[in-house]
């Protein structure tokens, strides 16, 4: 795909954020303990994984209101029965006690700095719980002609943010939240609060930090990353991926996703590219353990940010609900298969954020003769090039590019002690099963 250099582009980004890689943790799997002060004990083997940014999950005070017609579907359907969703707050200002305190909170943050991790929490602003303390305050909720808050779609209470008292108070809430040393947010279901509140809140907060990060779990509103958000999320992407490796819908799905968000957003645009998180079943259960590495490679090597979620660089499969405390078996990192996979994601973390690193490289798709299986992209960047080439079927492919131009002679692959890589007769690539080539070439001279 050729750059349009007519369109604008998207806000700048610090480059640690545009070359990085996002690591979430779930407090409630990531240790036994499910808390700040356990969790901090382990960002030291985040850091040597390679990931430089921790997403945290929400940590302010839960709402306990048992009354189920205030719960979402998903925590009525868990087995835990528990009333305290992290995403429907009670009190924006404490920290829940599950977790543990606010000093906790900036210990966690302050030995996330140490190991050189920067941390972005996730804040809730569309809605609370049924007793949150703003309740008190007029006018800080959507009300209906009957005088009582509305709710979304998951039964939670709507804040109003046409209030302007009500920005003021969040406004000062995020400030309170970098002064305990937070790097940035996520911020839940961006896309239901009105655009312009963000763009204050980076206008704001921008001149008292001025490498903030802010990133929308959000997909389609093409102007947030104008004036902003730094990333966005893809749902799209994500849905399309299941799609084609569970379900055998064509690989061109994906291209058309792709180029139909690239051609909207301002250009340079990022979105975060996940196979896991809180909100999804675990990427070796849904996808399967080879495909699953296949589309790690695929979410290192193509444009947008990496992103991984609590014990995927190991493979664990232990079912993800976000009311209980079912930990990730870390017990399991020292398998024969953990390390490797590991040490896998550990290479993709480390060209992903080394110098032969193609994140900020321009994109353009590789034209083959299997694109219903096969998705192939070049980047380029000054006098380098790297090629990447992903099978996304169960059955071994072979493939022809469509221009010779572009066959990958001369490119060493990354995440093969830098063999070369082989091409058959006629220029053809065999690709096993979920197999993956990522290569760079560099030009003489």
């Amino acid at each position: 795909m050729t750059p349009d250099t007519t369109r604008p582009s998207a806000r700048p980004t610090p480059e640690w954020f545009a070359n990085g890689v996002v690591y979430q943790i779930w407090l409630r799997s990531f240790t036994p303990e499910g808390t700040l002060a356990a969790a901090a004990k382990r960002l030291g083997s985040i850091a040597e994984l390679g990931a430089n940014l921790v997403y945290l999950s929400p940590v302010m005070l839960a709402d306990p209101d048992p009354r189920r017609e205030f719960w979402s579907v998903r925590q009525c359907a868990s087995v835990a029965q528990n009333p305290r969703n992290p995403y429907r707050t009670s009190n924006f200002n404490r920290i829940d006690p599950e977790y543990g305190t606010e000093a906790d909170l900036r210990a966690f943050l302050a030995e996330a700095h140490r190991a050189g991790l920067k941390v972005l929490m996730d804040l809730v602003y569309h809605h609370t719980g049924p007793t949150c303390d703003l309740l008190s305050r007029p006018g800080f909720y959507q009300l209906g002609e009957d005088g009582k808050p509305l709710c979304n779609s998951w039964h939670f209470l709507r804040l109003n943010l046409a209030n302007a008292e009500l920005r003021r108070y969040f406004m000062d809430d995020m400030r309170h939240w970098l002064s305990c040393g937070a790097d940035g947010f996520r911020f839940d279901v961006s896309g239901a609060v009105p655009l312009d509140f963000w763009e204050e809140a980076r206008r704001t907060l921008g001149k008292e930090k001025a490498d903030l990060i802010m990133v929308a779990e959000n997909e389609g509103l093409a102007e947030e990353q104008a004036l902003a958000f730094d990333a966005s999320y893809s749902f799209g992407w994500y849905d399309r991926l299941r799609q084609v490796v569970v379900e055998g819908a064509d690989a061109a799905v994906l291209r058309e996703h792709h180029d139909r968000l690239e051609a909207a957003y301002p250009r340079g645009s990022r979105f975060l590219r996940y196979s896991d998180n809180h909100d999804l079943h675990r990427a070796d259960v849904v996808f399967g353990e080879a495909a699953s590495r296949a589309l790690t490679v695929l979410h290192f090597s193509m444009d947008g940010i990496p992103f991984l979620y609590n014990g995927q660089e190991i493979g664990d499969t232990t079912p993800q609900d976000l009311f209980s405390h079912w930990p990730v078996r870390w017990e399991t990192s020292g398998t024969p298969t953990a390390k490797a996979k590991r040490e896998f994601v550990r290479k993709c973390c480390a060209v992903r954020r080394g110098p032969d690193s193609p994140a900020t490289a321009d994109f353009a798709w590789i034209e083959n003769d299997r694109a219903d299986s096969v998705l192939c992209f070049r980047r380029r960047e000054g006098k380098r090039a790297w090629f990447t080439a992903i099978n996304l079927r169960n059955r071994p492919v072979q493939i022809r590019l469509a221009s010779r131009a572009e066959d990958p002679h001369g490119f060493r692959d990354l995440l093969d002690e830098g063999k070369e890589i082989a091409l058959g007769a006629e220029g053809r690539l065999d690709l096993p099963s979920f197999g993956a080539v990522w290569g760079i070439q560099k030009a003489r001279g």
